[in-house]
């Protein structure tokens, strides 16, 4: 590579960029298959199978989680008791800046029905009527 000019005057200096464009590319594909988009939790729950679709929305959904000993967590968040008003506190804090909030219940497959119950219950008592239920689809 010769920046100096030598005998040609006037004439601008080359750069070949080829081999940069080469490595910019290989650590973009690196980058590109090493990036896992699963999400984690810490809260283990088996949820129920379906055969229907997931359903998309713009709006994130309040995500209420119910585990197996019938225990709450909102947003992966634990709420302290399980009673409704417990709940109903944790509810109303959550969605206190959400106009019309949607409400998604992933309760475990081994969870009390008492428990789903009294969670939808806190959730109809705070005027959320849009609740959905999370299951896994067949395979």
């Amino acid at each position: 590579m010769n920046l100096r000019g030598g005998n040609r005057k006037g004439s601008e200096p080359e750069v070949n960029l080829t081999s940069l464009i080469d490595v910019v590319f290989l650590l973009l594909i690196f980058f590109m298959v090493s990036t896992t988009f699963t999400r984690e939790s810490d809260i283990t729950i088996d949820l129920p199978q379906s055969s229907s679709k997931e359903v998309t929305d713009d709006q994130k959904p309040l995500e209420l989680m119910i585990d197996q000993r019938g225990l709450y967590f909102i947003n992966d968040q634990r709420v302290t008791s399980t009673s409704t008003d417990m709940l109903k506190r944790a509810l109303k804090k959550s969605t206190a800046d959400i106009k019309d909030p949607r409400l998604v219940i992933r309760a475990d497959g081994n969870a009390p029905h008492q428990s789903v119950i009294t969670a939808m219950d806190a959730a109809r008592q705070l005027g959320i009527v849009k609740i959905t239920f999370a299951t896994r689809q067949d395979d």
